[in-house]
């Protein structure tokens, strides 16, 4: 059975899976789907499936027609088409932000909100991590630990947040516990939308610490590399288990001393042009 749209993030998947399930039921063609959405190509529904082509939004509306979406639904569906094709992070926000004010609404809980929010300052991942090994601390004692200026109201907001979404718990004794001790992003589009504002903040941390603290409390280095796409996807995917054997080895203590983060940077510098990577060859 066809799961509603509100648990999507991806329209392309709704319409993929809304035409599985008229498939299984009658005999559904793309070309059908196609003419019922006004589209005069019989396969353009099943090209924006394959991510070969996009909806725009007089498109999206026909679309959501031809599917039945209704009312909030409909508007939900345009929604999820404006903010796959936002240009940039800005107007990814702002459609994200109208999706959260139609779902609530509603009443309808969004999947991912409550990630999106802890993701999106830097405040929640510092006192998930602070306030469990500040057992019987107030509020304004976990401000003053943190590097970064930040009140005792909005720690304490922090702590209402994580004890409320799960990120923490808090014993009879008021003292905070992390339920896990390492968190995932996972799959969820919405998600990694504030992960981006959270490593913009975290870089510009690196910056602040680059420049005030002592080499003793940092460790700084990087190297420039000329690499292949073969040799690129190969230390991607070196600083993926690398990350991974990190998350184990600080997971495997109970204990806290200090809070720090660890930014892996690898991006492109400089692109040869292809005349030039076929001269490569031939010398």
């Amino acid at each position: 059975m066809l799961k509603s749209v509100i648990e999507y993030q991806n329209y392309r998947q709704y319409i993929l899976d809304y035409y599985t399930e008229r498939k299984r039921c009658s005999a559904f063609t793309w070309r059908e789907f196609a003419k019922l959405a006004g589209f005069a190509s019989g396969s353009y529904l099943k090209l924006v499936c394959d991510g070969k082509t996009r909806l725009v939004e007089e498109g999206a509306k026909k679309t959501a027609i031809a599917m039945g979406l209704l009312d909030f639904e409909f508007d939900y569906f345009i929604l999820l088409v404006q903010y796959e094709n936002a240009k940039n992070d800005q107007q990814k926000k702002k459609y994200f932000e109208e999706i959260q004010e139609l779902t609530s609404a509603h009443k309808v809980k969004l999947l991912g909100s409550e990630s999106y929010t802890y993701y999106e300052s830097w405040v929640h991942s510092v006192i998930r991590e602070l306030a469990p090994a500040m057992p019987g601390a107030k509020p304004s004692d976990i401000a003053k630990a943190c590097s970064s200026p930040v009140s005792a109201a909005d720690v304490s907001d922090s702590l209402q947040f994580l004890t409320k979404n799960g990120f923490l718990s808090k014993d009879s004794a008021g003292n905070y516990h992390q339920e896990d001790r390492s968190l995932t992003t996972g799959r969820l589009d919405y998600v990694s939308l504030a992960v981006h504002s959270l490593i913009k903040q975290m870089g510009e941390f690196a910056l602040k610490a680059f420049d005030e603290l002592p080499i003793s409390e940092r460790h700084f280095s990087g190297i420039t590399l000329g690499v292949t796409e073969k040799s690129y996807r190969q230390v991607i995917d070196e600083l993926t288990e690398c990350r991974r054997r990190i998350v184990a080895i600080v997971s495997a203590e109970d204990e806290t001393e200090k809070v720090c983060r660890l930014n892996m940077q690898l991006f492109p510098l400089a692109t040869v042009p292809e005349e030039y990577k076929n001269n490569q060859q031939k010398n």
